[in-house]
């Protein structure tokens, strides 16, 4: 495969195992430890069924979504040379991602998590397999227009942040949009902050930004600010039922949520599919205006499917969709 690439998303990949519970063999509290799930222990518990999707996480869920709406994606990642490996790369080149740049670590198994589907909320039992985690060599008929770049293991924290930013000195022609996975945000704004500062796109949610800003979680703009002075050029935050916000430096809008045709089947994927289809906007020369009312619509059909990807839409039902939306359905300055 050699077609030049219009974004290359960075970042793990991984299988999800969906354990569908029942509703009644587990409950939900909450203290001020924040919400919990509780099953009855040391017993046999049983489960509805199981649905196991690979080539999942933040970067892929990203490269397909990309695909869906008709941009040329790839990846870079890890793999074992395992069966869920060998599962994982064909998942992705079903989807139409490029996987030349996805690592086959020899005698390593790749990541597999487990998720706890309770109603229409999800805990996952995650692991990050330590792969050796090494920025590719590009020829120039390589080099993306854009790269999107999400969560990835804490080993790769150090150097291979470093490699991915030296690479985009070197290459300043290429548009990054950031989308901080947990590590990267446990790191800290001074360890990240080339990559805040080279941003054309940070996507948050509000509790993110607050805990990577420190900023006041009250004030929006406070927030919005705070990212623009690293240097970032448009900035979106999501604050799930209220929907989300977006900055470019001048202009400031607040966009509602999508209306749900149904109860969420489980919510899984909706911000990977809000962040990358806002990006997709951008980079097919939308206004943040147009790239906000896309974002949620994405989101939207997402979490009425089971998993990151299966809702994820094309342009053509995206526009059908927006066609159809109630006339509230408008960014508003703010």
């Amino acid at each position: 495969m050699s077609q030049k690439l219009d974004v290359l998303c960075i970042g793990d990949v991984v299988t999800d195992a969906f354990i569908k519970l029942l509703d009644d063999r587990a409950v939900t509290y909450e203290n001020e430890n924040g919400k919990w799930l509780a099953m009855p222990f040391g017993m046999k518990i049983p489960f509805d069924h199981t649905e196991v999707i690979e080539a999942v996480g933040n970067a892929s869920n990203a490269a397909a979504s990309f695909e869906r709406l008709g941009l040329e994606a790839g990846l870079v990642s890890n793999v074992g040379s395992d069966q869920a490996g060998r599962d994982i790369v064909n998942a992705l080149n079903n989807k139409g991602v490029d996987t030349r740049f996805v690592h086959v670590n020899k005698n390593k198994v790749s990541n597999y998590h487990y998720v706890l589907w309770y109603k229409e909320e999800r805990t996952i039992l995650i692991k990050h397999e330590e792969f050796k985690y090494e920025w590719p060599r590009f020829r120039a008929s390589d080099i993306p227009r854009w790269v999107y770049f999400s969560s990835i293991s804490k080993d790769a924290i150090d150097h291979y942040h470093d490699q991915v930013m030296d690479w985009l000195d070197e290459n300043p022609e290429v548009k990054l949009a950031f989308q901080p996975g947990t590590f990267q945000m446990e790191a800290g704004v001074d360890k990240m902050r080339r990559l805040y500062g080279r941003a054309e796109v940070v996507v948050l949610n509000r509790e993110e930004a607050v805990y990577v800003s420190g900023g006041n979680y009250d004030d929006v703009h406070d927030l919005i600010n705070r990212f623009h002075q690293l240097g970032t050029k448009i900035v979106v935050i999501t604050d799930g039922p209220a929907g989300a916000y977006a900055s470019d430096g001048e202009n400031r809008f607040k966009m509602p949520l999508y209306p749900d045709p149904a109860a969420p089947v489980e919510r899984t994927g909706a911000g990977d599919a809000f962040a990358s289809t806002f990006v997709a906007a951008i980079m097919k020369g939308n206004t943040i205006e147009g790239a906000l009312q896309w974002a949620p619509i994405n989101s939207m059909n997402v979490v009425q499917h089971v998993g990151a990807q299966a809702g994820l839409l094309t342009e053509h039902e995206l526009g059908e969709l927006l066609k159809v939306a109630p006339e509230w359905y408008q960014p508003e300055r703010f």
